[in-house]
């Protein structure tokens, strides 16, 4: 549809309209949610489909074009839509918006929705998510070639989005690596929350975007001629990112309430509707779709299924044979690097060794560092940079870097992992709370892990960041006690259906024994039984550089004929869904637990812990160890005096 006629316009019309209202019904329906923003793009929408690939037969379609509401609230319109486009999402469904266990969340959730192509809730998130698929699909057209991949990023965001510092973040990399495929459309309409824009947001987007390397574009977001004609040079570019800014009106075509605030987060309520209805010659009749407007919706649709036909029947060998390797990736294939028992290396620089393993024998995992590789040892070697390699550089953008691998992740052929200091993992944790709601398998990386950093001081040194990630619903979080733990974990790691994160040291750490997947699966296991196995007085558990230290203090404690087992736990998430049996199994006597963070969590299992009480300091690792009570000497003392507590 590239020229639009008289009768163009009429059904576009006719259309916009049915949608306008179809919103406004499903928010008054479940008394709950946001009508403004999708009455105010209706008319967009409406083009759009015209011009979107998708196919609702197949909505995993690996060409298929990705739309991206960075605005989750707006997502009556994306149901809308869904449900006019022939999704399988059923009117009853957009009557049941809200409700428990609904396929129509309050915020679009991928898990639970055929067509939403990832979970968007806080604002700016889905503009860092759309450039996440943009940069899957450019790394795609370099291995499977431009004919295999040509599809569109779409990505509807608004006011709040761009105020949200993640999305400056991710337009800068868009604009960096000319993501010409990305087609950003801003909802302006110069409404949030507390009333006008201009309360606390009057920068010129354009001159922004324009900075960052996009092509913008202006258009009237009501006009249907002018809406045709910037998605048109949207898709024509081939140099740029593109932003179109919509001007809009939120709340189009409320009576009385259209361009307010109010209609931002209530319904319009069931007077204000009707007059609506009325005042647009609409049916008052809820949810009223005519069959002619269904017709449109869908039939723009259509073509998908042969488009799609003729797409497969396009793919020679190669191709399938290098999509068959992504989306099945062969991990019994690593072959890992061995270390030397005894021998002394950080888990950070172990971990190095064992992503470039990974990397070597899987096409599909990739990924990069905050500007950090060098620290993070996350290079990999003999592969080169992106677009055309697997070396990603974020930048020091951790906060977008998070989200643009949750798209990344969820474009559907690679296995994304992203890297950067621990304490700064709370740049991340918005993004990766959102892989864990979606189960995107997305690898952190977390370096510098604990007090052992030293020197860079108290604000450099994590406390309360393993507590947290820890308490982080679906999330693995493995913390290696060294080298050989390390690549059981990633073994575990490999073969879940769950983010993980892995919080390495930066100290060097004494490799230990070699350590079988198995015991890793279950989270932790006894790395040093007692000298009588059947009655240890006192168990040491750890985690990390800490089991060296137990493994020390178990010794001392021997030597006194104080029976004591160390057990280690790279991953407590794991631990904690044993049954009581096994856990049971690990635990003799009295528990200590050690562990160079807050420690909080640690209470579920033991008498006392040997945690961090206030924040870090500034001096040499270990003399920072030794200040704040991690020495064989401080340990056994609390051993002993918690053997003596009854």
């Amino acid at each position: 549809m590239h020229s639009i006629t008289t009768q163009d316009i009429s059904n576009l019309e006719k259309m916009a309209t049915t949608l306008r209202f179809l919103c406004a019904d499903i928010v008054q329906e479940a008394n709950s949610g946001h009508p403004g923003t999708p009455m105010g793009l209706a008319e967009f929408a409406t083009t759009l489909s015209y011009h979107i690939n998708l196919n609702p037969k197949n909505p995993k379609w690996l060409n298929r074009d990705r739309l991206v509401f960075s605005g989750g609230h707006a997502s009556a319109l994306l149901y809308s839509l869904l449900h006019l486009w022939g999704f399988d999402l059923s009117l009853d469904d957009l009557k049941s918006f809200r409700t428990l266990h609904s396929k129509t969340p309050g915020h679009p959730e991928s898990s639970l929705t055929q067509g939403v192509e990832i979970t968007t809730g806080p604002l700016g998130q889905g503009i860092a998510n759309a450039v996440g698929f943009a940069m899957a699909a450019k790394y795609a057209q370099n291995l499977l070639s431009k004919s295999v991949i040509s599809h569109k990023v779409y990505c509807f965001c608004g006011d709040g989005d761009l105020q949200e510092g993640i999305s400056y973040e991710a337009a800068s990399l868009a604009g960096k690596y000319k993501l010409s495929d990305l087609i950003i459309i801003y909802d302006s309409n110069s409404i949030t929350i507390e009333g006008d824009t201009r309360l606390a947001f009057d920068e010129n987007v354009k001159l922004r975007f324009e900075a960052q390397g996009f092509d913008v574009l202006l258009c009237d977001g009501h006009n249907f001629l002018d809406i045709q004609e910037a998605i048109i040079a949207a898709k024509s570019n081939t140099t740029k990112p593109t932003l179109i800014i919509a001007k809009t009106i939120i709340g189009k075509g409320a009576i009385g309430l259209e361009g307010s605030e109010k209609t931002h987060g209530s319904p319009l309520g069931e007077n204000v509707i009707a007059e609506s209805k009325k005042a647009a010659n609409f049916p008052q009749e809820k949810f009223h779709i005519p069959d002619d407007v269904r017709f449109w919706f869908q039939n723009t649709q259509e073509k998908m299924q042969s488009l799609e036909a003729l797409w497969e029947k396009s793919l020679d060998s190669s191709a399938k044979t290098m999509l068959e390797s992504l989306r099945n990736p062969d991990v019994a294939s690593i072959q890992y690097p061995q270390f030397t028992i005894g021998e002394s290396i950080a888990t950070r620089a172990s971990n190095g060794q064992i992503l470039n393993a990974i990397a070597a024998k899987l096409q599909g995992f990739i990924g990069g560092s905050a500007d950090l590789a060098p620290s993070n040892n996350t290079t990999i070697k003999n592969s080169g940079d992106f677009p055309h390699g697997k070396n990603f550089h974020f930048g020091i953008r951790e906060h977008a870097m998070g989200a643009i691998c949750n798209g990344i992740a969820n474009y559907g052929l690679f296995l994304p992992f992203c890297a950067t200091f621990f304490v700064f993992s709370d740049y991340m944790s918005p993004s990766v709370r959102v892989a864990s709601i979606m189960k995107s398998r997305v690898f952190y990386i977390w370096t510098h892990d604990s007090i052992g950093v030293g020197e860079d001081g108290a604000t450099h040194q994590p406390i309360e960041q393993l507590g947290h990630f820890r308490a982080m619903p679906n999330l693995l979080v493995f913390r290696p006690a060294d080298a050989n733990e390390n690549i059981a974990c990633w073994q575990v790691a490999l073969e879940s259906s769950a983010p993980c994160a892995f919080v390495l040291s930066r100290q060097n750490l004494p490799v230990l024994e070699v350590c079988d997947k198995s015991k890793i699966s279950k989270g932790g296991y006894i790395i040093k039984d007692a000298s009588n196995p059947q009655s240890p007085q006192i168990t040491l558990i750890a985690t990390g550089s800490e089991v060296a230290l137990a493994l020390e203090c178990a010794k001392a404690l021997e030597s006194e004929s104080i029976t004591t087992r160390v057990v280690s736990v790279p991953c407590f998430d794991l631990l904690i869904q044993q049954d009581k049996s096994y856990i049971d199994s690990l635990l003799g006597g009295k528990v200590l637990g050690i562990e160079a963070a807050r420690g909080l969590e640690w209470f579920r299992f033991c008498d006392e812990v040997v945690c961090m009480q206030d924040f870090g300091h500034s001096a040499k690792g270990e003399i920072v160890f030794q200040h704040c009570g991690f020495t064989i000497a401080n340990i056994t003392n609390k051993a002993k005096t918690l053997l003596n507590t009854h």
